[in-house]
């Protein structure tokens, strides 16, 4: 409902007159629509009607109609109206009284609030952009928008006139104002500028964490370093290091009280005191020194076998050492003689260990080791031992025994030791003198055949050597009472045997051997008259020399052979007294050249004889 405010105007000429009457809107606030109309006494009369503001026009009507001002402001401004009226006589000018409309403040300008004022860098703020509405004009709708310097805050314009803020930062600190407007856009008021200024907490009790738990890794896992502080706002810059080294491990800026640095495949040069720090503008804060480990699984062990001398004997003390170049203590390791376990050994601090061996005649084969730290054992390779077994004591057998021979038989000596690694070389023994010597290069025993002749009497005895030293057999003996008889019962002390005294056991050469084959065997049997009967002063000794199979060749690679054929050698033997016994003769007829004391030798004659 409009009250109407009716100005008269009454005035002739120029003057102004109670004739015209303005009316304006009444009360007017700030923003409203405000009607102007000017009227006469007589409406009758057509007139041009001009409405002023301040003395400057507004516009014109004719007739009755009024002007609309759309939205008024607080200004202190006077309106007034003409009319020009004229008649048949006269034309003249009237003007009214001016009016003077008194426009109320919709709202005042808004007030802009922070809570709280002063803000901890990180937490969250409120801000309020408060007004207030005439009770005339409660029912008016209000927008409001809040600003950080010339940025708008939030979504924009909004019905609300709070803003939350979740979370404030030190760059935030700034000049804060917000805006208050009407639906119609008819009046916008700001408030004034508030300046907020954000706290920031400096960063404290800086801790580093690692993982896996208590720092303990095993080489090729991941290493993470966890860096937290307990205080601190804002926008902090972490950063890892490793004592004695100036190199930066890592760095990471980031909103956040902690931050956390990947290592992967960590090695053994990875091990050392870890430290981190967190800074926010205050300056760095550092964590106490962490310590890292790190374990290292086992490398394959090397094994190695250590023996007094170049050949390994029964009897010996042999050290089985053990050793991994790389793996974390203690070190527990097994030794193992083929898949039977010797013993074990630890190694508290590292490095290798050691098992002592008395050797006995089955520990020939195949030996190992392991190692373990715990992180999974590893195997050596396999290493093989060959322990030389020293020769038993052998034993002489005649053959055939128990027997009447008789002149020209040929009687069999079997020299053989129980035991002893190969090749064993046998020496045959007559009394004094020596028969021969015969090598089983593969073991076990040997014979040698002997032809008899008159008065083969005497105490044989025989001799085995395979380089270890030798060992003597009883003596046997053997008499001839009417007839031939032999006896099987010792005569006199092993010991009493002649040892040969050998620089080469194996070898009648006194040169190496150079082909990769076995020596051949030599087999002495004495010769009579088929080859020289008209001379019954000689006699000869036959030495065949024969060749072993393939087989035993593939099995003894360590042994020599001098000839490919099979030949034989006679050696001219002439006795030196008329009236000694068939028997002496025979017995010295192959003898080595040890025995010399009733024979001389003549020199040998060699050739080969057909089969």
């Amino acid at each position: 409902m409009l009250l109407w405010l009716l100005l008269l105007i009454l005035a002739p000429g120029r003057e102004q007159s109670d004739w015209l009457i303005l009316q304006a809107s009444h009360p007017v606030f700030e923003g409203d629509k405000v009607l102007l109309r000017c009227l006469g006494k007589e409406e009758g009369i057509p007139s041009e009607k001009i409405y002023y503001k301040d003395g400057k026009k507004l516009g014109s009507t004719y007739s009755t109609e009024a002007i609309i001002l759309n939205s008024v402001s607080l200004e202190n401004s006077k309106y007034h109206c003409t009319v020009s009226r004229k008649d048949f006589w006269s034309s003249w000018k009237e003007t009214s009284k001016p009016l003077r409309i008194q426009v109320q403040e919709l709202f005042p300008p808004p007030v802009l609030t922070a809570s709280p004022s002063q803000p901890i860098e990180g937490s969250p703020v409120a801000l309020k952009c408060e007004t207030w509405l005439p009770p005339q004009k409660s029912d008016t709708q209000l927008q409001f928008c809040f600003f950080r310097e010339d940025q708008a805050l939030g979504s924009g314009w909004s019905s609300s006139s709070e803003l939350q803020i979740s979370a404030i930062w030190s760059e935030d600190s700034s000049s804060y104002w917000c805006q208050a407007k009407t639906v119609t856009h008819s009046v916008i008021k700001r408030s004034l500028k508030s300046q907020i200024l954000v706290q920031r907490v400096p960063v404290s009790d800086v801790n580093l964490e690692i993982q896996p738990s208590g720092g303990q890794l095993i080489e090729g896992e991941n290493l993470v370093l966890i860096c937290s502080v307990a205080k601190g706002t804002g926008t902090i810059t972490f950063s890892w290091h490793r004592e004695g080294t100036i190199r930066i491990l890592g760095r990471k800026t980031q909103r956040s009280l902690s931050a956390e640095l990947r290592i992967p495949t960590v090695k053994e040069s990875d091990a050392g005191r870890y430290y981190c720090a967190a800074d926010n503008i205050h300056g760095p804060i550092l964590s106490k020194l962490t310590m890292v480990t790190l374990r290292i699984p086992m490398s394959r062990p090397v094994l190695t076998i250590r023996a007094p001398k170049a050949q390994a004997v029964v009897g010996d003390v042999v050290e089985l050492r053990c050793e991994a170049w790389r793996g974390s203590p203690p070190i527990l390791y097994q030794f193992y003689h083929e898949d039977a376990t010797l013993g074990r050994s630890s190694a508290p601090s590292g490095g290798g260990a050691s098992f002592n061996l008395s050797l006995t005649a089955e520990h020939s084969g195949n030996y190992s080791c392991e190692a373990d730290n715990g992180l999974g054992a590893q195997h050596s390779d396999r290493v093989t031992l060959n322990v030389t077994v020293p020769v038993s004591r052998p034993v002489l057998t005649l053959n055939p025994a128990g027997t009447q021979p008789v002149v020209g038989d040929v009687l069999e000596l079997r020299c053989e030791a129980q035991r002893g690694s190969p090749p064993i070389l046998y020496w045959f023994y007559h009394d004094n003198a020596t028969l021969g010597k015969i090598l089983a290069p593969f073991g076990g025993g040997t014979s040698f055949n002997l032809s008899l002749t008159a008065q083969p009497s005497g105490n044989y005895s025989c001799a085995a050597d395979n380089g270890l030293g030798i060992q003597c057999s009883e003596v046997v003996m053997l008499n001839f009472t009417g007839g031939l008889s032999t006896t099987g019962t010792p005569g006199y002390s092993p010991n009493e045997c002649q040892e040969p005294s050998l620089s080469k056991p194996f070898s009648t050469d006194t040169q190496e051997p150079t082909h990769s084959e076995l020596p051949a065997l030599m087999e002495l049997q004495p010769v009579y008259s088929n080859v020289n009967p008209g001379d019954s002063d000689l006699v000869y000794s036959q030495v065949r020399s024969t060749q072993p199979t393939k087989e035993h060749l593939a099995n003894s690679p360590r042994m020599h052979w001098e000839h490919e054929g099979s030949t034989v050698i006679y050696s001219e033997v002439k006795k030196t007294h008329p009236d000694d016994s068939a028997g002496q003769a025979s017995s010295g007829g192959w003898a080595h050249e040890d025995a010399t004391e009733s024979y001389e030798n003549v020199p040998c004659a060699s050739m080969a004889l057909d089969h």
